[in-house]
């Protein structure tokens, strides 16, 4: 007995090795996706379960859309106007000047309109979210939700699970419209490029279907904003730093689930279209 207890002390004495650390981190890895997946059932079941009540959802909406608004709204026009001043040098020199309006929108429509909209929520939200419940979890609020009967998911979660993907495609529209307008102030009366010129090739070259690929994108974003940080609150650590540690992976996580989603969607998206294309320009 003494012998087997003191190699389990110098097993546990001795110093990991790079693979030792390696597999440690990938196993943390793959339960942390584990536990995500959990969560995202866990909230899913809920949402088709029981519906929150309005006095909840209300003021939720109200500071996860109405109040990002501004910020949305400020991005989107500054996006706009950084392309029109950033492109016209290059596009005049090939003689496409005219061409800007159409570069631009489809842009910010299909790519950028979405993922700064959603960067924006993740930043102003996201990191909010995720304050709020570790708070409640380190003062352990959500443990006395649990033992008043109530479910801490169907009553935090699921009304910014929602709030989040009802309202990004709203914020996303507004960043497209913002950013349109942005590029065209700028393109028509700082470049003076005619603004028949700019707006026809616009009308030409941006489609309902472009528009409507960003918004399809923004759904997705919404959602993984919303799990990310609402799992980051819920698992924060004790004390102030565990809370602001929370709220800074709250953000880092949601913006690179934005890239990788943005990424693969637009994948997809690409070679459903082509594939598609041929029959639709077959029937016109």
């Amino acid at each position: 007995m003494a012998i087997a207890a003191s190699t389990a002390a110098q097993a546990e004495e001795a110093p990991s090795t790079p693979i030792h650390r390696l597999g440690e981190q990938i196993f943390d890895h793959v339960s942390e996706i584990g536990d995500v997946a959990t969560f995202a059932t866990l909230t899913m079941v809920w949402i088709g379960r029981r519906r929150p009540r309005w006095s909840v959802l209300v003021p939720i909406f109200y500071a996860i859309g109405v109040k990002s608004v501004s910020v949305v709204a400020i991005t989107g026009t500054f996006i706009g106007m950084v392309l029109a001043v950033q492109a016209y040098h290059q596009f005049n020199m090939m003689g496409l000047a005219t061409r800007l309006g159409s570069v631009i929108n489809i842009s910010i429509v299909r790519e950028l309109g979405p993922v700064l909209a959603a960067t924006m929520l993740a930043g102003r939200v996201g990191s909010s979210m995720a304050a709020e419940l570790g708070t409640m979890r380190v003062t352990e609020q959500i443990d006395a939700l649990s033992a008043l009967g109530t479910n801490p998911i169907y009553y935090l979660v699921v009304p910014r699970f929602l709030a989040c993907v009802l309202l990004i495609p709203l914020l996303t529209l507004m960043g497209d419209f913002m950013g349109v307008i942005g590029g065209a102030v700028v393109s028509t009366q700082i470049m003076n490029i005619d603004s028949y010129a700019y707006w026809k090739h616009t009308r030409d070259f941006v489609e309902t279907l472009d528009v409507f690929a960003g918004v399809f994108k923004s759904y997705f974003f919404g959602a993984a904003i919303a799990l990310i940080s609402c799992h980051r609150g819920f698992n924060s650590k004790a004390g102030a730093e565990g809370v602001g540690r929370a709220a800074t992976e709250a953000f880092v996580f949601s913006f690179i689930a934005i890239l990788f989603l943005d990424f693969v969607i637009g994948l997809t998206w690409n070679n459903v279209y082509r594939s598609i294309w041929p029959q639709t320009e077959s029937l016109l």
